[in-house]
């Protein structure tokens, strides 16, 4: 999915958004997770291994592939899921320079 066209805030900002409103719910957590745990294409698998209906894991698979973390493939009447090895890394890297930017303190600060 494109970032917005809103310039008040960076592309980077934006996209990272998007992933992090994406990644929002749990059950797409846990796609996410069972995902990189088979480490290949996994097709009706994914409805047996959570405790939701098809059609509500259909439209967790769906979120997650409009935002890239994973890509989907038809074969017959099924879709076969993977996660997107170049999302997942570009992520991981945009997470990183997120944290890194952030400046925490090294020490507890006293506020609030």
């Amino acid at each position: 999915m494109p970032p917005t066209a809103d310039p008040s805030f960076p592309d980077t900002d934006r996209r990272l958004a998007q992933v992090f409103k994406a990644l929002g719910h749990p059950a797409r957590v846990a796609i996410v997770r069972l995902l990189a745990d088979r480490d290949e294409c996994v097709c009706g698998e994914i409805v047996d291994d959570l405790p939701l209906a098809q059609s509500t894991v259909s439209q967790h698979l769906k979120a997650l592939k409009e935002v890239g973390l994973i890509r989907g493939t038809i074969e017959g009447r099924r879709t076969c899921y993977c996660l997107n090895p170049e999302a997942m890394r570009a992520l991981d890297e945009r997470m990183g320079d997120f944290f890194d930017d952030l400046a925490l303190p090294q020490t507890p600060q006293n506020c609030c």
